[in-house]
């Protein structure tokens, strides 16, 4: 390279392109007639073969390298303006959950109102076009989805009842079966001994029938309320959807955001209404399997653990490991040897595995598929936030978050390499 830099003829010249040094050479400017001309083309003869080799290397190498690298930054605001939007962001977002848990009591009833609320809004809409007020066919709803919810209560309170009177006797059973883990049991009660000694002296206080009262009252109290408050939610939210939905978009100023705010809307309630829809077909028809195979397995009260079947079914992963469980208790009740009692669990994990990884997938499509832990993460969050019932609605409300990101931020079609 040396040598072709000290016998370069005039007219040519060297850049650097990217990371490696690329050869550029223009044409020399012709030589004046006489010797000149031929001392210039020995010259050029002697020297363009280096040249040629020198400039494919270095462009080779300048092909081969990624791009140049990064400039450095050209002040510390580079760094504290996106570190202040992500505080900020993140402010929001405690502030939020802040809000959600002090609220629960109202946002709860009002949520699962408006979650069923759009689910059912298809069927609504099909009355308004048959010419059926929406208020009629709002409070059809709500009366039908009371009768089911005052059926299914009559009918577990009798088992449940018959369950809680027999626990001291059905504890004893669990016990006596389970006779190969006292020993690891008593281990682990040790330990808890010598770790966390517990005071050698106990007085033992009689609890008034006031003071079992209480809890339940002011159990009961806010339940109640809160009921009523999802009721009446309900039917107002099937009634006045549409006069709701247009009452919104007023609010947006620009074309663009009133028709981007429909679209949402529409999405959420047509991917609301065939998830809830097809997870409910679903959920029935695993109930009707799980009361079929309780009956064969000589369960008592096949028709309640198919009915429990199917709506702990509703909260994935979770539900179904809860129904296992109350499976394996009632058998190690009802038969008499522990590896009898395991046959009935062992069966229905088989069943869930086969719906929930084959055929809720296969049904659903890839449109409405969901990430296995996404979904895990937000019924642990909403479970912690507003309990049970907000384990129960953490999938729609993943519909809803998700459909919603979709549209205000569409992904992008570019892959990634590798």
């Amino acid at each position: 390279m040396r040598r072709f830099l000290a016998d370069r003829p005039t007219g040519e010249k060297v850049r650097g392109i990217g990371a490696g040094a690329r050869l550029a050479m223009s044409p020399a400017p012709a030589a004046p007639h006489g010797g000149n001309l031929a001392r210039h083309g020995v010259l050029r003869s002697r020297t363009c073969p280096a040249a040629l080799v020198e400039a494919k290397v270095e462009l080779f190498r300048g092909q081969r390298d990624q791009g140049d690298p990064p400039e450095p930054l050209e002040s510390i605001e580079d760094i504290w303006t996106p570190a202040a939007h992500m505080a900020t962001v993140g402010i929001f977002v405690l502030l939020l959950v802040v809000c959600l848990n002090y609220s629960r009591p109202v946002l709860l009833p009002v949520a699962a109102a408006m979650i069923i609320g759009t689910t059912l809004a298809p069927i609504v809409k099909a009355g308004t076009r048959h010419r059926i007020s929406p208020w009629v066919t709002a409070i059809a709803l709500g009366a039908l989805l009371l009768a089911v919810a005052g059926t299914a209560v009559t009918l577990l309170s009798g088992p449940v009842s018959e369950w809680i009177a027999k626990a001291p006797d059905i504890g004893t059973t669990i016990k006596e079966k389970l006779y190969v883990f006292d020993r690891p049991l008593a281990a682990l009660r040790e330990l808890q001994d010598v770790l966390l000694p517990s005071p050698e002296k106990t007085v033992a206080v009689e609890t008034s029938q006031l003071a079992i009262v209480t809890p339940v009252v002011a159990f009961v109290t806010p339940a109640v309320v809160e009921i009523t408050l999802f009721f009446v939610t309900l039917v107002f939210f099937l009634a006045t959807q549409m006069d709701f939905r247009r009452y919104v978009v007023s609010f947006f100023s620009s074309r663009d955001a009133k028709l981007r705010f429909i679209r949402i809307v529409n999405d959420i309630e047509d991917h609301l209404a065939a998830y809830v829809a097809t997870v409910t077909v679903i959920n029935f028809c695993l109930g009707v399997v799980v009361a079929f195979g309780a009956w064969f397995f000589g369960f008592p009260s096949p028709i309640i653990l198919g009915l429990m079947a199917m709506v702990l079914n509703y909260i994935p992963y979770i539900g179904p490991a809860c129904m296992t469980v109350i499976l394996l208790g009632v058998g190690l009740v009802s038969f008499p040897s522990l590896g009898y009692a395991l046959v009935p669990p062992a069966a229905f994990v088989g069943l869930v595995t086969l719906e929930g990884q084959f055929i809720t997938p296969t049904i659903l499509g890839r449109r409405l598929t969901l990430n296995p832990l996404l979904v895990l993460l937000a019924i642990a969050f909403w479970a912690w936030l507003w309990g049970p019932i907000g384990a129960f609605l953490a999938v729609p409300l993943t519909v809803v978050i998700m459909v919603t990101m979709a549209r205000l931020f569409p992904p992008d079609e570019s892959k990634l390499p590798g």
